[in-house]
């Protein structure tokens, strides 16, 4: 689906979403448009991704779009952010557009520091879009005489989309909690684009609900110290004025 036929569009994304906790997924989706099925019309039974799905993936579709295209996703899970620098890695390929896109994480008794590293380059032009067993099968650049002879550029026919959502850096988008992920559209002329991205999360705000449960906890210790201390005084100048009482009995 990378580029079927040179004078259609297939749009590529990858997402990875981070979550406070290190958890998240990665997910892989490509869109081709109408003009693609309509030429070649069997694509959706062609497609396989055996190897994905043993591999952990789940995969959603080939689908229809509203539009008369297609779309095909992959989406695998992560515990940690060791993992998912693992999977984008697999997703990349020996020279893929991803460079040493990795993500960590750090905690500390005040924050929360969720790092994304790395850059976005295509290098090689189409070449990137296959690995070296297949160039070695086609003898040469994929669909590089299809482009020329349209007078096409790479960038034409292709798309390629990099997003990460990670704590502390995506904004709000609606009052339904929606986020804005980080996006970059990666150049196919082979400059690069630096993602990296450092966000600092103050821990025990309200920006999850383990931080109101600690700040409403905090409250009630407040409120527990008081309660104690009052009762502590309650009862010793009770016992002084129960003493004070029994010397002015005894002494009478």
């Amino acid at each position: 689906m990378v580029l079927l036929l040179s004078a259609c569009r297939v749009d590529t994304t990858v997402d990875v979403r981070v979550q406070t906790d290190g958890t998240g997924s990665i997910t892989v989706t490509a869109t081709a448009d109408p003009e693609v099925v309509q030429q070649a019309p069997g694509l959706a039974d062609d497609l396989r991704f055996d190897d994905a799905v043993a591999a952990g993936w789940v995969l959603d579709g080939p689908t229809s779009t509203d539009s008369g295209g297609l779309k095909v996703s992959l989406s695998h899970p992560f515990s940690t952010v060791e993992e998912a620098t693992a999977l984008l890695r697999s997703v990349n390929g020996p020279q893929g557009p991803l460079r040493d896109i990795a993500v960590t994480r750090a905690i500390s008794d005040s924050e929360l520091t969720t790092s994304l590293t790395g850059s976005l380059q295509f290098q090689g032009g189409l070449d990137a879009l296959a690995d070296a067993d297949l160039l070695a099968v086609l003898g040469g650049t994929p669909y590089a005489d299809n482009l020329s002879q349209r007078g096409l550029q790479p960038g034409d026919a292709f798309g390629f989309t990099f997003s990460a959502t990670i704590p502390g850096a995506s904004t709000a988008a609606s009052a339904y909690g929606d986020v804005t992920p980080l996006s970059w559209t990666v150049p196919l002329d082979g400059s690069a684009i630096d993602v990296s991205t450092v966000s600092l999360l103050p821990r025990g705000t309200g920006s999850s609900t383990w931080g109101v449960v600690a700040d409403i906890a905090e409250v009630l210790l407040v409120v527990w110290c008081v309660a104690s201390v009052g009762f502590i005084v309650f009862v010793a100048r009770a016992r002084r004025a129960k003493a004070e009482r029994h010397r002015i009995q005894s002494g009478g």
